[in-house]
């Protein structure tokens, strides 16, 4: 099978930790070509095979030459760049969030329909070795009804990191909502549907005029979950990364998925062990608690979908209608937030899957092709 062809459209942190390493991995895609002028000695290193690209025109120009093009570059870019790779005929992968607006969202998914291309966004945390084993429990019925859902992504960096997510216009997309919150809100949904009603707190923490960088999101949703998810840059004690409440059972887990970890640190997303979490959860009720195992951790899933996806035999593994409601829930908190009010969320516009059943560590997984 000739293997289909990859466009990088950016090389930073996103481009170069997440998605180069995931799409060399992935047995029938070939990372064809990376966009990236300040990077292109270090892009040229690590994947010689590639082209390398001094522009986002130059590639559109190229474009018969590629199938699909992932955008790796800073949110306020990802609506005008798939736009562009709409125009061109490409299959679209947006690195999260989507865009800076559901409008923005919306157009894109216009735009991609009457062009008969398929569009799916980056959401990873999909893969993470701890949603994965939540997903399971909740499959399997082991805790009973849920009836609230505590989730965080939390860190200590007593200094802000300069760069464009500090950017407080709102075109830029900036801060931590639409950061490290839209992996919550997209694990939030996945698990338990849509949201009828918001609330939020985005705290400014080293700046009292910057954007959000501790903030909180509660949500109900539809089906009576309750949702509180924390995500900040400023919390110098560790509290548990998933919280799971339900009217049979609990569960908890600390620790951090370690994918993100491994690709930093150069790992290869084919070893065998790749996404092994070491660190069990807890289980039970009350005196009878025990240690639960966690689930491999498996982001190459993402890039198998979008590789039986491009061949026509599985949907994109992330639908572009779910991307947009993790933008509308993000809306929602500003609104929550800004008017010191609950908001209310209407019927979801346009629909939106949840997280498919299946057993432990194959959740999320596509078989090899």
């Amino acid at each position: 099978m000739t293997d289909f062809r990859i466009a990088l459209l950016g090389y930073g942190t996103a481009g170069a930790v997440f998605h180069a390493p995931l799409i060399a991995a992935t047995p029938g895609l070939a990372l064809a070509a990376i966009v990236t002028r300040s990077q292109a000695g270090a892009a040229h290193a690590a994947y010689p095979e590639a082209a390398i690209i001094d522009s986002a025109e130059s590639l559109w120009a190229r474009a018969d030459g590629f199938d699909a093009v992932v955008i790796a570059t800073p949110n306020a870019t990802h609506g005008s760049l798939a736009h562009a790779a709409i125009d061109a005929g490409l299959a679209v992968i947006i690195d999260k969030p989507m865009a800076a607006h559901v409008a923005e969202a919306d157009d894109l998914m216009a735009a991609a329909r009457a062009a008969g291309v398929a569009l799916t966004v980056f959401h990873n945390r999909r893969w993470d070795s701890d949603f994965l084993t939540v997903a399971d429990l909740i499959d399997r019925g082991l805790l009973g009804d849920v009836r609230r859902f505590e989730s965080r992504f939390e860190r200590w960096r007593p200094e802000a990191k300069p760069g464009w997510k500090r950017d407080t216009d709102r075109a830029a997309a900036g801060g931590i909502l639409f950061d490290l919150g839209s992996h919550l809100i997209d694990q939030a949904l996945a698990l338990f549907g849509p949201v009828a009603n918001v609330t939020a707190e985005l705290l400014p923490r080293y700046d009292a005029t910057g954007v959000d960088d501790d903030t909180f999101v509660a949500l109900e949703h539809t089906g009576g979950v309750r949702s509180h998810l924390w995500m900040s840059s400023v919390a110098p004690l560790p509290a548990p990364r998933l919280r799971v409440i339900g009217a049979r059972a609990g569960y908890e887990k600390y620790g951090m998925d370690p994918q993100e970890n491994a690709l930093r640190a150069g790992y290869s997303p084919a070893a065998a062990d790749w996404g092994h979490d070491p660190i069990d959860g807890r289980l039970g009720a009350g005196d009878a608690i025990t240690a639960h195992a966690t689930c491999d951790g498996d982001y190459g899933a993402f890039y198998r979908g979008v590789r039986d996806a491009l061949a026509g035999r599985a949907p994109m593994p992330v639908a572009p209608e779910a991307a947009r409601e993790v933008l509308r829930v993000i809306e929602a908190a500003r609104i929550a937030h800004a008017e010191r009010r609950v908001v209310q969320l209407g019927p979801v516009a346009v629909s939106c899957e949840s997280a498919p059943s299946a057993p432990c560590c194959d959740y999320g997984r596509q078989d090899e092709a």
